[in-house]
């Protein structure tokens, strides 16, 4: 049994005053203040970590979200406060990051060439263990300037154990980085042996070869690896930690290494989560967006002896806290507060980053939206759902062929492709991005009966296996991430804390001192994640009421043209136009096939309207919501 300090359920309030929180600022222009929150400590151990995954260029913080709107200058500023912390205890601190850093944010998607100050920006935190993830690879441009800036940005400290990059001066086929890293830790010299995976992606452009990982661990170079004398194993990924493929690579090096800690750091499915395989590892995710840090430590015997590797030697003792990126918990965490916690580096990225979205111009609004639109805080269909709002007011307007306007005709989207929610307020370039940072266009197969093109939503959203068994990629990549790892509703009864309740001491300052506005009243919670993962649920370093999750389909579908009686086969168009997202095209034509459509093939396939979805939904806002809020 892992051994969980964490568990106790005991934790201290802090960040709480209300003058502090007036008197903290995010760093961004414009950004929504930090708010105080309940919060747990971070339990230190011999070895630690910071983690963070899945960013999609969100570097400047979440400007609409307050618990979540320090950006990447603070980050930098807390990394270095906790590496002076840990020389100053004796102890270790490491810095992981496992990928998909790219595509979700006007910061990265809004230059021409994309990317053209996140590279700059990113490369100022100092990442001792880094990897790819899979939106590094969809556009083959994408991967090009990963190999060409990010790998060489971190030199010795970028990991591709099973990614190999085509050379287009010479045509041939390299590894992206290192296949692996053994290095010493600076106060304990502790030898680490680290890897880098991504799952088994297959979704990658051309230029790049992602190798499954059981047969990457079966490589000589790998079984050499996990031979090499290592007080501990580290293995980044772009990968679940509920996935395989690190449950296959925990088995080969478990196999050769008995009682040597191995600590997994994962992602991809944009949960916070943490699991353990045996009683010497631990897994942990760090959620999405840059709205989590993520914090692991190991205590306990980690230098190599031969009690230490052996039956006898006492437990380890493992825990983690996913760390609200809100600038009142990172006070806490430091012991600091608004004057003393930026340094001079963490003042120049988050400067650097006003400058970018200055120049992007991304704080522009095409309109004003009326109301919240969300993703799966209410179910689908409702009025304040993003996928209700897109397939009754969007889509219908937008997915329009002039030439063939008058053709009854079917839209096909898949919810995967809205990455986030649409807050009340103005809708910006920046939220263009935010929402739809891809390069999705509209394709169409004329002409389908309407007796075959009827079924392709049922078997999109109800029929995966049988897609998969007749060769299409894993169905649930056409869905939001987040539902790899959640499988049904989350409905809550209430909106309190599922976390359990201990005693709270109300702690007025950022380092515990006084009692705030002196009445003794706590934080009132702000709605936020409650995590429950294998290991229990005070993972949280702030106290959050409860949000509910509802499950999606993978694809919505509009009908324009169709009479919606349901009953009136008479009624329905003998044949219409198809219209479907690309990304989705290969399952669609399965679909079809499955359908009665059986001689449909990609180059049926032809380009409906012009311009991207971000584009088309971009022009739909400002035609219809108000310019200004409160017009």
């Amino acid at each position: 049994m892992v051994r969980n300090a964490g568990s106790v359920g005991t934790y201290v309030v802090a960040v709480a005053a209300a003058a502090l929180a007036s008197l903290a600022r995010a760093a961004q222009p414009g950004a929504a203040s930090p708010i105080a929150a309940p919060m747990r400590p971070l339990q230190w151990g011999k070895l630690n970590f910071l983690h963070t995954t899945d960013t999609h260029g969100w570097h400047g913080g979440h400007l609409q979200e307050s618990q979540y709107s320090a950006d990447w200058g603070d980050y930098v500023s807390f990394a270095d406060h906790l590496r002076r912390k840990a020389d100053e205890r004796g102890v270790d601190l490491l810095l992981v990051d496992t990928g998909d850093r790219v595509e979700g944010n006007g910061l990265y998607d809004a230059s021409s060439p994309k990317g053209q100050y996140y590279y700059d920006i990113y490369r100022e935190q100092s990442v001792d263990i880094i990897c790819t993830g899979n939106h590094e690879l969809y556009q083959a441009s994408t991967a090009d300037e990963e190999h060409r800036q990010t790998v060489p940005n971190f030199k010795n400290n970028y990991i591709a154990s099973n990614l190999d990059y085509i050379d287009p001066r010479t045509g041939h086929r390299v590894p992206m980085a290192q296949r692996y890293r053994k290095f010493q830790t600076k106060n304990q010299k502790l030898d680490i042996v680290a890897f880098g995976f991504l799952f088994d992606f297959k979704g990658n452009a051309n230029n790049t070869v992602v190798q499954p990982v059981r047969d990457t661990i079966k490589e000589q170079w790998f079984q050499d690896a996990i031979r090499e004398e290592a007080d501990a194993f580290v293995v980044i990924g772009h990968v679940g930690v509920q996935m395989q493929e690190f449950k296959d690579i925990f088995a080969a090096i478990r196999k050769q290494n008995w009682f040597t800690p191995i600590l997994f750091f994962g992602g991809h499915v944009h949960v916070r989560d943490a699991t353990a395989y045996d009683s010497k590892s631990f897994a942990i995710a760090s959620g999405r967006y840059f709205e989590t840090i993520g914090w692991m430590s190991v205590d306990g015997a980690l230098k190599k002896t031969s009690i230490s590797r052996s039956a006898m030697a006492p437990p380890l003792s493992f825990n983690r806290r996913y760390i609200d990126n809100n600038l009142l918990g990172l006070y806490h965490h430091t012991d600091l507060n608004e004057t003393t916690f930026p340094t001079d580096h963490g003042r120049n990225v988050s400067a650097a980053i006003a400058r970018a979205r200055k120049e992007l111009n991304l704080d522009y609004s095409f309109g004003c939206a009326p109301r919240d639109y969300w993703m799966t805080r209410t179910p689908y269909p409702h009025r304040n759902s993003i996928y209700s709002w897109l397939e009754k007011e969007v889509l219908p307007d937008i997915a329009v062929l002039p030439s063939r306007k008058h053709v009854p005709r079917l839209v096909i989207m898949n919810t995967g492709a809205i990455r986030f929610d649409i807050f009340k307020g103005a809708f910006t370039r920046d939220t263009t991005y935010i929402i739809s940072p891809f390069l999705s266009v509209l394709n169409y197969i004329p002409d389908v009966p309407y007796s075959v093109a009827s079924k392709v939503l049922g078997l999109l959203n109800n029929a995966g296996q049988i897609l998969e068994a007749a060769g299409a990629v894993d169905a649930r990549y056409m869905a939001i991430p987040e539902q790899l790892a959640i499988h049904e509703s989350i409905i809550y009864s209430d909106k309190s804390s599922s976390s359990s309740s201990a005693a709270q001491k109300h702690l007025g300052g950022h380092n515990g001192d006084g009692d705030g506005d002196g009445s003794g009243s706590q934080p009132s919670l702000v709605g936020g994640y409650t995590t429950k993962d294998d290991i229990g649920d005070d993972g949280d370093d702030a106290v959050h009421s409860n949000i509910n999750f509802y499950v999606v389909p993978n694809c919505i579908q509009t009908e324009v043209g169709i009479p919606a009686d349901d009953d009136d086969d008479q009624a329905k168009p003998g044949t219409v136009d198809l219209v479907f997202f690309d990304f989705i095209q290969p399952w669609v034509l399965m679909a079809l096939k499955f359908s009665g459509g059986d001689g449909y093939t990609a180059k049926d396939a032809l380009p409906y309207v012009d311009g991207t979805f971000t584009e088309l939904m971009a022009g739909w806002i400002k035609k219809n919501w108000p310019a200004k809020c409160g017009d």
